[in-house]
């Protein structure tokens, strides 16, 4: 039977306060982490393309998140919540976590467990994002929002793949979008994700993510709301002209106006 592509990280040495001994309280000590993921899916035919890995962020960020969520008193919690972390990304099909303690004796002891999805209670790793539909002006905005950009108040050349002349030309908005706001632009889920999780406000760019989706037009709405499901959003919010009527959108996601 083939075994699982995987990833890890190694020797990973962070300072944390831990410990269910008085003398653990109050003082931080090294630990040492190894974590490796067995991936869901080989990373045979991803054509170089970040958003169909799991990327080493993943690892990196569960660690940090364990550790500086809450005040442990066991190193096997401290490894489940990391578990749990990795596991909650679909591309991870089962992760390895070692903690170890550096300076309780002269090597390390610790811990090592190993978890398949749907064997923890995996919390959800990202905040819950607002996608903005930039339809008109409004504030430059802040915190964990991602702008989608209206169509080019511009010709767009025809014939061809209008489709794909379409989302191109919404690309070339988000890009002046991004400049006039001073912001950074994205196209793919990675960086779109690393953005919510730092908290701050990104451009998106649609063409290279909804080039292939069948059924979807190239309507700057319909991409936002595509995008707003896709990666559970909290809420879509539609900047709109004063005079411009709500759309009537096919969601359950809550939808509000901005900026009139």
């Amino acid at each position: 039977m083939d075994q699982p592509d995987q990833i890890h990280l190694r020797d990973y040495v962070l300072e944390a306060e831990i410990g269910a001994f008085q003398s653990e309280r109050g003082r931080l000590q090294r630990l040492r982490f190894g974590v490796t993921v067995d991936l869901a899916q080989p990373v045979i035919g991803v054509a170089d393309d970040v958003d169909r890995i799991l990327s080493y962020d993943v690892l990196t960020d569960a660690v940090a998140a364990a550790v500086t969520d809450e005040r442990l008193n066991l190193l096997e919690t401290l490894a489940e919540k990391i578990a749990a972390g990795v596991l909650v990304h679909p591309r991870a099909g089962r992760v390895t976590v070692t903690v170890e303690k550096l300076d309780r004796v002269p090597g390390a002891l610790g811990v090592t467990l190993t978890r398949r999805r749907g064997r923890v209670a995996a919390d959800a790793w990202l905040l819950a994002p607002i996608v903005l539909f930039h339809g008109a002006e409004v504030p430059r905005p802040e915190g964990a929002v991602i702008l989608t950009p209206d169509a080019p108040d511009l010709p767009v050349p025809a014939g061809g793949n209008d489709r794909r002349v379409a989302l191109l030309a919404l690309d070339q908005a988000a890009w002046a979008l991004g400049g006039r706001l001073g912001l950074d632009v994205a196209d793919s889920r990675t960086e779109l994700d690393w953005a919510v999780k730092e908290a701050r406000p990104i451009v998106w760019a649609p063409a290279r993510m909804t080039a292939d989706v069948a059924g979807l037009e190239a309507d700057p709405v319909a991409i936002a709301l595509w995008l707003a499901e896709r990666i559970g959003a909290g809420r879509l919010d539609l900047a709109l002209p004063a005079q411009a009527e709500m759309p009537d959108l096919p969601t359950a996601l809550p939808v509000a106006r901005s900026g009139t």
